[in-house]
């Protein structure tokens, strides 16, 4: 039986999915927006990459110009050659094909847009995911997690109304994760909640749920946080985002599953070996909305060793690939590895030195990249602040947090923009303290010198861009209690104002009150490299 052409408008593509499909165009980063490109060469490598079409970059630019863009005719053709390589059908209810909807701009935005997981699940698809599964409680916590998902971002309910209801249906219940029976009751929740505060049912045909996720998807090029990383980082207003559309992979299976998020490198250092968070029985947001404390990788080491290899062997294989340290997204399902995205990671400056010099070395840049790659680089640029401790005695800090950047800030504390911006306007450093490292605080940390969250891992979003931007980070301090009316917080039993000072100590992963001593020291044998790196060009050069 031949395998049918599918006759894709232009710039749409296919990944993963057999058989040929028409495009107009070649496909780029530039046309089909970074992740996706990697997507389409990860698959290339035959690396374990669930089967995507991809809406590219030309339809985010007309998205805010008028509805049209998400019409039914831009992903009709892509969404059959993605039933076919599944072998399962958007809204059937027996083989029931579920779909990820994920933003993807030429250039790298880390969590800047949005992103949907289990579209396709309804009332009518239920039965089919249960019995392809036979994990109810995966089934439930899948649906809830589209009904929240869904009325956050397309019909803009906030998020917390969902966390207060789940709230109230789990009532007294004292920890634990919660079963499939109070799933289903917080899912029930959720729909009625959707329906009161939209104004409407949450939509139960797939096909609209789709049509609206990538409309939203397309409109979040232009949501504020997405606008103000652009300003930051001189990033162009056009051409806008790609979508893509991607067969789900569940994470959130059981106890052989879980989402995590690497570096193939330390980003904080340059340290070769792999960097990675992971969450068992979880799916990928919640390892980079930065609303849940992630893991280091030693568990999942320990649980599932033949995962752990395989995520290394693919690790090495990104690098050699790519030629440079990757930031990658990764789901298990029951014990099976599937990657979700790779790019270049963000990482600091003295990272960035290590890195280049360590490829070269390793013979995975050459001399003109490397040198390329550390332009700038000099001993003030990696200078790193340092603790010092008064009169020989250790500082004993407050608490413990994971240390998503390095480096020492020291500031008053702030709880929000406002407060972070009417004290930088009068000249005073800040330390910015927020419950959950979320990428809509980038205005305010553009404007502290360190972050500090009581939740989030150090892969999250708003820590990877904490990293970007030079600034300490320390995220998931589990000692942090936040009381906002007061304009207080509470770290390892001290209370503390809006306005007190605060050290973070990023090199140790500590918080301390008041202000430490500092001094700044310098990578001696890193600036050795560079300057015989350079040396050897000049030379080459004569």
């Amino acid at each position: 039986m031949s395998t049918p052409a599918f006759d894709l408008p232009p710039e749409v593509y296919l990944i993963g999915c057999k058989g040929p499909g028409a495009t107009c165009g070649v496909p780029s980063a530039q046309t089909m927006g970074n992740k996706a490109w990697n997507l389409l060469r990860m698959a290339q490598l035959s690396l374990p990459v669930p089967p995507a079409f991809v809406i590219g970059t030309r339809y985010g630019a007309a998205a805010g110009k008028g509805p049209p863009a998400a019409g039914r005719y831009l992903w009709t053709a892509g969404l059959h050659a993605l039933e076919q390589a599944t072998g399962q059908r958007l809204g059937d209810p027996r083989r029931p094909l579920l779909l990820s909807v994920r933003s993807g701009a030429a250039v790298s935005m880390p969590g800047m847009m949005d992103t949907l997981l289990n579209i396709g699940l309804c009332d009518a698809t239920l039965g089919g995911l249960l019995r392809r599964t036979g994990n109810p409680r995966l089934v439930w916590d899948a649906y809830r997690r589209l009904v929240a998902g869904y009325g956050e971002t397309v019909a803009g309910i906030p998020p917390q109304a969902f966390d207060s209801a789940a709230g109230d249906v789990a009532g007294g219940r004292a920890g634990g994760e919660p079963d499939f029976a109070e799933l289903r009751a917080i899912t029930h929740c959720f729909l009625r909640l959707y329906a009161e505060r939209a104004g409407r049912p949450f939509p139960q045909d797939p096909a609209e749920q789709l049509g609206g996720a990538i409309a939203a998807v397309l409109g979040s090029w232009h949501a504020p946080k997405a606008r103000e990383y652009r300003h930051l980082n001189g990033i162009a207003d056009t051409p806008g985002t790609a979508v893509t559309v991607q067969s789900m992979v569940f994470g959130n299976a059981g106890g052989q599953s879980g989402a995590g998020v690497g570096f193939t490198r330390d980003p904080a250092t340059g340290a070769p070996g792999l960097w990675v968070d992971f969450l068992f029985d979880a799916q990928g947001e919640d390892v980079v909305s930065g609303r849940r404390s992630a893991n280091g990788h030693e568990e999942l080491a320990s649980v599932l060793p033949q995962v752990w290899q395989a995520l290394a062997d693919a690790a090495q294989e990104l690098e050699h690939a790519f030629g440079d340290m990757q930031d990658f997204e990764f789901t298990v399902q029951e014990g099976r590895l599937y990657l979700l995205q790779s790019r270049s990671g963000k990482r600091t400056r003295r990272a960035a030195a290590r890195i280049a010099l360590d490829l070269l070395d390793e013979g995975g840049i050459d001399a003109a990249l490397a040198l390329q790659r550390t332009h700038g680089l000099d001993r003030e640029a990696l200078g790193q602040r340092r603790i010092v401790a008064e009169g020989g005695e250790p500082l004993v800090p407050l608490a413990r947090a994971a240390t998503a950047s390095s480096g020492v800030a020291v500031g008053e504390i702030a709880l929000d923009h406002a407060r972070a911006a009417a004290r930088n306007a009068a000249g005073v450093p800040v330390v910015l303290v927020r419950r959950d490292a979320e990428t809509s605080d980038i205005a305010a940390l553009e404007l502290a010198t360190g972050l500090l969250t009581q939740r989030g891992a150090r892969t999250s979003h708003a820590a990877v861009v904490a990293r970007q931007m030079g600034k300490v980070c320390l995220v998931g301090c589990a000692e942090l209690a936040i009381d906002e009316a007061a304009r207080s917080i509470t770290v390892g039993g001290a209370t503390l104002h809006e306005g007190d000072l605060l050290t973070l100590d990023g090199n140790e992963g500590t918080v301390h009150g008041g202000a430490a001593r500092v001094q700044v020291d310098y990578p001696e044998e890193l600036l050795a490299r560079l300057v015989a790196l350079r040396r050897s060009a000049t030379l080459t050069s004569a």
